[in-house]
This record gives C-alpha cells, sequence and structure tokens, in this order.
C-alpha cells in the first residue's frame, strides 16, 4: 500500500474536520493536546534525577534551567498509536494552533516520535478547504523561538508555583497555590475589596424636573445656584466616598426640599439656552481574545470558560452542523485587532450588498497596540461574511449561534463608516435669571439641563453597539430626542406653552464604593497592566474560583478570607513577585525570547537568583530570606466598642472564622463561604460569635423521633439538623438538609424542616431492576436519580411532588447536555404541495421557512399565519441566489454553493427541522 503524509492536529474534532477536507490522500490523527510535560506527581519524576535538590522541580536550576519532561500515563497509548501511524507516512505534517503553545506541541511531538521521515509544519488561522490548502502550498519548519518562549513559560511557571507554594500551605493553609498571573488577580481583586471597605458612603441631593414637548416626555436635571454648579456624583472621591470638590454647592435633604418649594412658585420658567453640537462615534476594533471576553460577559453572562469553550467549536467546527460543517471562525486566541488584506475586501463586498454602499466608505485598520499580539496575526472575525446570523437558525446551537452573531457584527461594524449624530443641551432657569429662589442674601437662581442626542446617520450602529461594564453610561449613549425649543420660550404647568412642566422632585443620590470585579473588567485591567496573554486569561479565572480564592456574587468576582491572607503575606515579604509592574515585565521579555531577541535560561537564571546590578534577590534569595521572617498573617477587622477587644479573623484548618481576643471557648465563629470581606463589620462578625455561644435554634420536635430539630449555619450556609451533634468524631452524625431559595434561619417552620429532612425521596421502584427512584436537591439544582444517572427537574416543588410515571418516563429519556437542549425549535407551521414540504419555525430572530437546506427570514410586515407555499418557495429561491446556500455534495456531506467563479466551498450542515 502506498504511504501518505500523516498529519497531526491537537483535538480529535479538529482532526475530524482536516479529514473532511484532505480526505483518503492524508491520514489525520490528534495528540489529545501535549503529549509530554513536566512531572505533576512524585511519582512521574525520572529516577536520575529523584535525588537531587531539584528533583521535585523537573527543573535543573543548577545547568541552565534544562526541563525533564515525561509522557503521561494517561499519553503514552496515544503517543504509540501515532508511532504506529508514523510507519506508514511518507512525511509528517505538524498542523498545531499558531499560536506559542501550538508550536511548542509540534515540538514536543518531534522530540517523542522521532520521525525518519521528512517533517513540514503547517499553520492556518481558520478551518477552511481554503486556508488548510493555502498552508498546504506553503510549509515551513517548527518557530525554536516561539517554543523557547512557552518552555520558559511554563518552567517559570512551574518555579514559581513549586517555590512558594510550600511557603503558603506552612504559614496559612494547606492545598494552596501561587501562581504568577493568578497571584497578580487575587492581588488586585483583594485590593478592589480593600478598598470597598475603606470606602464612606456620601449623600446628596439635586433635583429634577420632568418635562414634556412634541409627546415626549424629558428629565432636566438641576446644576448651578447663581453661579454655583451643585455637587454631582463626579465631585467625590471614587475610591474614598469624600467630597473632593469644595467649590461646588453640597445640598442635603432639607434645602432640596426648600428649593422645590421655590422653583414650584416660580413659573413659567425659560429657556436661556440651546446648544447643538454635530459629531461622530466610531466602531470598536474587531475582537481580541481579550475584548470577545469582556463583550460576552457584558452582553450574555456568559464566563471567559464559557466562551471561550463557544468559540473553540466555532474554530475546529466541533459538534457544529452534526460535525459537517468548516470553522466558522478564525482562530480565537490573539490579541492583534488587524484583519488580513482578504478579509477586508470580503467585508466591503458584504457591507454593500448587505447595508447599501453608503455603509461603507474605505478600509479601516487598527493598530494593535501588544507587541507581540500572539503570532496569531488577525483578530477574531468569521471566516465567510457572507455567512449572517440568521442563516444559522436552527444550525447552531444556542451558545454557539449568540457568540457568532457578536464576532460577526462586530466585525462588521469595525469596517462601517461613523455614525453622525447630532447632540443638544438645553438650559432653563426657573422663571429666567432675574428672578431669585429661597431665603439668603439675595436669594438663588436654579439652573436645571436637559441634554439629548439624535442619531443622523446610523452608520455602523446598524450593525453592532459595543457595550460597557458601566449601566448609566451606556443608557448616556442611547438616543434621546429632545423637542424643538428655542432661547426665550417660556414653560407652564397648565399645558398652554409647547413644552410643559409635569413636575418637580428632589432627588437623593448616594455614592457607590468601587465595583467589585468582574470577569471582564479583571480581564480588561490585566490587559492593561500587561499581566498574561490570550491564552491565559480563562485559565487564570478558573482556577482562582477552584482554588476558593474567589468566588461569584452575580457577575462579580468577591474574594474570600483565605485571598486576603495568602495576598497579605505575599505583599508583605514577596512583594516584587506580586508586583504588576514586575509580572508585566515577565511578559515582555517572554515576547522578546519568542522575537529570539533574548536568551532564555539567562532570562530564568536572572528570575530564580536574582541580578545583584539591578538589587533583585531572585524567586530563590526572596523565599530564603521571607519564610524566616513571615509570621502567620492576621486580619484585623477592628475593636469591639463594648470589650475594647480586638476582634481578627484567621484561616484555620477547615477555613476562616473570626476570634475575638486571645480567642477559646464561646470567643470564635465559623465565617460562611458566602460572606464578603468588604461587607463584614465588626457587629455582624460579633454577632456570629453571639449566636454560636448561644447555641443552634431549636425549630421544634419531630414527632417520629422524639428529637429536637435544630437550624443551624455552617461553612456552607444555613442547613437543619436531627437531633444533637455527638461529641465523639467517629460517632455516626446527625441528618442534616441545606436549606432552600426563599428559606431562611429566622423564619423556617418544623413542617418546612421535616420536609428537608425527609429526603431523599423514594418516588418509586424501576422496573428494570427493582431499585429505587429518588429526588432531592444537588449541587446543580433539584433532580430525579435510579443508581448513577441523574436527570435535572424544572422546579423546587418537584423534589416532593412528581409522580412515578412523570420521574420514570425522565429517567427513560435520553440524556442531553444543557448545551443541546438548547436547540429545540418550535414549528409553527408545514407548507406541502406535490410532496415537497417547507416549514415554518420560530427563531431568535424572528419566524422563518426552511426546506432542510435553505433558511430564509419572513419579511417584516409578512403574516406568518398567511404565508403560502409559493410564496416560501420565492423566499427559499431569493435566499439561494443571493448567497450562500445548502445543498448536497457528491461525498455525502453538505457544500455551500459559492455564488461566484471561485470562491471557496465550505461544507454546511442540513438545516434544524429537516
Amino acid at each position: 500500500m502506498a504511504k501518505i503524509p500523516l498529519v497531526i492536529v491537537e483535538s480529535p474534532a479538529k482532526a475530524k474536520t482536516l479529514g473532511r477536507f484532505l480526505g483518503t490522500k492524508y491520514r489525520v490523527e490528534a495528540s489529545y493536546g501535549h503529549i509530554r510535560d513536566l512531572p505533576e506527581s512524585a511519582a512521574e519524576v525520572p529516577k536520575e534525577i529523584k535525588e537531587k535538590e531539584w528533583g521535585r522541580l523537573g527543573v535543573d536550576v543548577e545547568n541552565e534551567f534544562t526541563p525533564y519532561y515525561v509522557v503521561p500515563s494517561d499519553k503514552k497509548k496515544q503517543v504509540a498509536h501515532l508511532k504506529t501511524a508514523m510507519k506508514d507516512a511518507s512525511e509528517l505534517l505538524l498542523a498545531t494552533d499558531p499560536d506559542r503553545e501550538g508550536e511548542a506541541i509540534s515540538w514536543h511531538l518531534t522530540q517523542v516520535l522521532k520521525p525518519r521521515i521528512p517533517v513540514r509544519r503547517i499553520v492556518f488561522h481558520e478551518i477552511t478547504e481554503e486556508a488548510v490548502k493555502e498552508a498546504l502550498d506553503h510549509p515551513g519548519t517548527v518557530n525554536e523561538d516561539l517554543v523557547r518562549a512557552q518552555e520558559s513559560r511554563r518552567i517559570l511557571d512551574r518555579l514559581y508555583g513549586y517555590t512558594l507554594s510550600p511557603v503558603l500551605w506552612k504559614k496559612v493553609q494547606t492545598g494552596l497555590s501561587a501562581g504568577r498571573v493568578q497571584s497578580v488577580a487575587v492581588r488586585l481583586i483583594v485590593e478592589r475589596e480593600e478598598e470597598r471597605g475603606k470606602f464612606r458612603a456620601a449623600v446628596y441631593w439635586d433635583l429634577e424636573a420632568r418635562l414634556k414637548g412634541d409627546g415626549r416626555e424629558f428629565i432636566a436635571t438641576l446644576v448651578r445656584l447663581n453661579d454655583q454648579r451643585v455637587a454631582t456624583g463626579k465631585d467625590f472621591d471614587a475610591r474614598t466616598g469624600a467630597l473632593k470638590n469644595q467649590n461646588v454647592r453640597l445640598l442635603d435633604e432639607a434645602e432640596a426640599g426648600r428649593l422645590v418649594d421655590a422653583v414650584r412658585a416660580n413659573v413659567p420658567w425659560t429657556i436661556t439656552s440651546v446648544e447643538e453640537k454635530p459629531g461622530v462615534e466610531r466602531p470598536a476594533p474587531p475582537f481580541t481574545t481579550s475584548t470577545l471576553t469582556q463583550e460576552a460577559s457584558r452582553k450574555l453572562g456568559f464566563s471567559t470558560e464559557r466562551t471561550m469553550q463557544v468559540a473553540q467549536r466555532l474554530f475546529q467546527g466541533e459538534d457544529i452542523g452534526n460535525g459537517e460543517m468548516e470553522g466558522l471562525i478564525t482562530y480565537h486566541r490573539t490579541d492583534s485587532t488587524t484583519l488580513s488584506d482578504k478579509a477586508l475586501q470580503e467585508s466591503a463586498r458584504v457591507i454593500r450588498g448587505m447595508f447599501g454602499a453608503e455603509y461603507y466608505d474605505a478600509p479601516r485598520r487598527y493598530q494593535t497596540r501588544v507587541k507581540n499580539a500572539q503570532e496569531a496575526h488577525e483578530a477574531i472575525r468569521p471566516s465567510d461574511f457572507r455567512l449572517a446570523p440568521s442563516q444559522l437558525e436552527g444550525i447552531l446551537e444556542r451558545d454557539d449561534l449568540r457568540i457568532y452573531e457578536l464576532i460577526w457584527k462586530r466585525t462588521m461594524a469595525s469596517q462601517m463608516v461613523d455614525a453622525r449624530v447630532l447632540r443638544t443641551t438645553v438650559e432653563i432657569s426657573a422663571n429666567g435669571p432675574s428672578t431669585t429662589l429661597g431665603p439668603g442674601p439675595g436669594g438663588d437662581v436654579a439652573v436645571f439641563t436637559a441634554s439629548g442626542k439624535a442619531i443622523e446617520f446610523a452608520g455602523f450602529r446598524r450593525a453592532y453597539v459595543e457595550g460597557s461594564d458601566d449601566p448609566a453610561a451606556e443608557l448616556e449613549e442611547q438616543e434621546a430626542i429632545l423637542p424643538q425649543c428655542t432661547v426665550g420660550d417660556r414653560i407652564h404647568q397648565d399645558g398652554s406653552t409647547p413644552i410643559a412642566l409635569l413636575g418637580t422632585d428632589p432627588k437623593r443620590h448616594e455614592t457607590t464604593p468601587p465595583a467589585r470585579f468582574t470577569e471582564a473588567s479583571l480581564i480588561k485591567e490585566l490587559e492593561r497592566l500587561g499581566i498574561g496573554r490570550p491564552s491565559t486569561y480563562a485559565p487564570t479565572i478558573a482556577t482562582i474560583v477552584r482554588r476558593g480564592y474567589v468566588f461569584r456574587q452575580s457577575k462579580a468576582l468577591v474574594p474570600s478570607f483565605t485571598a486576603f491572607a495568602v495576598t497579605k503575606l505575599l505583599r508583605e515579604h514577596f512583594g516584587d513577585f506580586v508586583e504588576t509592574d514586575f509580572t508585566a515585565e515577565m511578559e515582555d521579555d517572554l515576547d522578546e525570547i519568542s522575537r529570539g531577541e533574548r536568551e532564555w535560561s539567562e532570562f530564568l537564571r536572572e528570575f530564580y537568583y536574582g541580578d545583584k546590578k539591578k538589587k533583585h534577590r531572585g524567586l530563590l534569595g526572596a523565599v530564603e530570606h521571607g519564610a524566616e521572617k513571615a509570621d502567620y498573617p492576621v486580619l484585623d477587622l477592628g475593636t469591639d466598642s463594648s470589650s475594647g477587644e480586638p476582634v481578627r479573623i484567621r484561616i484555620g484548618r477547615f477555613g476562616p472564622f473570626v476570634q475575638v481576643g486571645e480567642g477559646g471557648p464561646g470567643r470564635t465563629a465559623s465565617l460562611p463561604d458566602d460572606i464578603a470581606p468588604g461587607d463584614l463589620t465588626v457587629d455582624k462578625a460579633m454577632e456570629l460569635v453571639r449566636v454560636k455561644a448561644e447555641g443552634p435554634r431549636t425549630v421544634g420536635v419531630d414527632p417520629a423521633t422524639g428529637m429536637n430539630v435544630y437550624v443551624m449555619n455552617g461553612r456552607y450556609g444555613a442547613y437543619v439538623q436531627l437531633g444533637e451533634t455527638p461529641e465523639a468524631k467517629k460517632a455516626e452524625k446527625p441528618k442534616r438538609a441545606s436549606l432552600q431559595s426563599g428559606m431562611t434561619e429566622s423564619t423556617i417552620a418544623l413542617e418546612e424542616a421535616l420536609k428537608l429532612l425527609s429526603l431523599p425521596r423514594v418516588v418509586g421502584l424501576h422496573p428494570d431492576d427493582n431499585a429505587p427512584v429518588t429526588t432531592n436537591f444537588g449541587r446543580f439544582g433539584p433532580y430525579v436519580k435510579h443508581g448513577d444517572e441523574f436527570r435535572s427537574l424544572d422546579s423546587e416543588d418537584d423534589v416532593f411532588n412528581i409522580s412515578f410515571d412523570a420521574a420514570l418516563a425522565l429517567m427513560r429519556a435520553p440524556k442531553q447536555s444543557r448545551r443541546r437542549q438548547a436547540v429545540q425549535r418550535k414549528v409553527m407551521r408545514e407548507l406541502t404541495s406535490n410532496g415537497t414540504t417547507i416549514r415554518l419555525l420560530a427563531g431568535r430572530y424572528g419566524p422563518y421557512v426552511t426546506d432542510g437546506t435553505t433558511n430564509a427570514s419572513i419579511p417584516r410586515g409578512t403574516s406568518p399565519e398567511s404565508l403560502t407555499f409559493e410564496q416560501a418557495t420565492e423566499l427559499l429561491e431569493a435566499r439561494r441566489s443571493a448567497g450562500p446556500s445548502l445543498r448536497r455534495g457528491a461525498g455525502g456531506g453538505r457544500r455551500r454553493a459559492a455564488p461566484a467563479a471561485g470562491a471557496r466551498k465550505a461544507t454546511r450542515r442540513k438545516a434544524a427541522g429537516a
């Protein structure tokens, strides 16, 4: 049998997609990520270095930082499989991802497989037939500089984690970890919480006038009294809450009330100024990894990890269209905002055709801020601009479609013309500048302003508007049209003038502490500081959550007390290694290595051993010095007002706890996991101590056992318990059950407690094996269970009320992931003629028709109920002639017909509902 080229990629999904393109002339295999790495456990450490002082590191710190790589046990079978595949290969083509990590995977493959056949490296930034063919026509070699940069990062992180983490185990708590990027991220979150704790809210007042003109209501706000500006939120220090501008008029409630009475008595008011300023708004650049994860968090509420998982599927064509699609987007780990010349040309054609010639002027080129841009060269963009999100209705699953829609719209908008706006500011004086209000020498002249914005030409806004972390700022960017008016116009309350005064009210405002970081704002800050790279954002956040350094409150990332203790220790004794500038400088060093501008072992030597000229002690010296001086970190909360004793937070074996004075019986209390450090006051801490000292509240007596039922609070929240807690550690623990939504420690009744303690509820016996089918509450909500199989229940009430037949039907139904459950499309109608059926479906973007191959949206104004078969046929024909459509290819897959000669083919899956 003739030998053929062997292509190796990272993942089975990518291998499957490439295999369809390349056919039987190539063999495509997956490495399943890295096939070797530094040893993760003592058992993996090679025998020849086990006795070395540095053996546990897997890095020879005495000899040019030579790494000792091992093939993990779970990868040995795949390595053997790849070696066997290589025996029948004519050449080896390494097609891993186009970044440092992908380059390193390719390098490791060559080191382990030791090929005796030609080896070539092929790189493509989108998984399409055209891009893969281009890569095959222009192969290269493994970039050793990129490999060295990845190796340096891996060794650097190993040295940092394995050297600092033992200090945390000894001084704080076992099981903790330190990380070069993660520890800085935790520090940022902790310091934001510290700022919140120091913040003191301030109250200020102003007046709001409700007015109406041209059929629209609008608001005018008091901005000046005489020539003195009235205090607003921007006059207070954002970090402390204190008034920083002493030249403004700070109104209190009483003064605001007097002013309301005065201005109401001085109608009519007069318009004293109308100012109109034309302006332009420019589109945001195409997505990078950072901005995509930020925007998905803002607009969709997605976590970073969820966004990157979806982007991975869209890039590889994984699990999309029954595995019969090309990749829909370019490579998703990038910090470049540039687009290729070809992408600029394609986007221009689609914008003119879809929006009109007036929405496109010339290519927009955005400057990438990051020096190296992760070698991915392009922003995240659609691989085919013609494929609008509406055409993927019923094909993509919900998460995939929403992320694709973000990417498609953002990229299109980035190439469209500016939006033209007209900003209007109207100034209103209470009965004119000659009239005075209120008490005091000479009285006051009250001046209100109203602001409006009219969009004169939508430009890029037709496609996309960027979100904001600040809802108030986002609201200000929306269109608000003020009525036509001129200087001198009067405003009455009786409606006798074009603009009428509907009412005036005092408005109380309170300054708010700095907002906690969300995933989006943390990534934005890390990027601003130059810390981390596209491939590190998602795993960093996942790690600090998994390790218990932070927890989520809605979208906010809240630090735990453990995070406070670790940050305090690292900041006081290893400050350089959690400094943002120092960490960002290391990223620059790694970039220099990737460009061949710096020697990697010299960089690692300076990091680990230090540099006397730079007065840098190095990691090893810092640990030797700091570990001796570091004390057990204690967090001072304040002083108990009644006893004068200090109240502190300590980290114990089972988590953080409050300690009053020197502690002892009745003077400590565990802290719930979900309490935010910035929200914990001395009074709240003392209340926890008092409640624990008094013992749990008795809810009642269980009539079946005669034992007391208690409601208690532990590390994981409130729960009910049947009977006493035994003193002996090995004794059988009493039955417990967590409180559910709507229940509180102070209000839970005996009946509710007994229902919880009765769980798990046996609904019946399964007819197949006579094993019980039970319901209960779990980590992810209510569920029904049989053996090792689980199914989610729709509501908490189902735990107590679901019938056996319903539970059995649920268990017998195929188990689906939440991602797959999202693609159910409602069939509105079926239109049939001469044996051909066209289905009318309800989609996210409105109703559409499909013949199983092509989707076409129903035009606005057309009633889905009255749509005929002939009209549906015309819509589908128009869709097919307008752009990429779907038809069956000769090979059994679905191929998109090219609308013009030379346009590339792309496999697409049959539309859902066929």
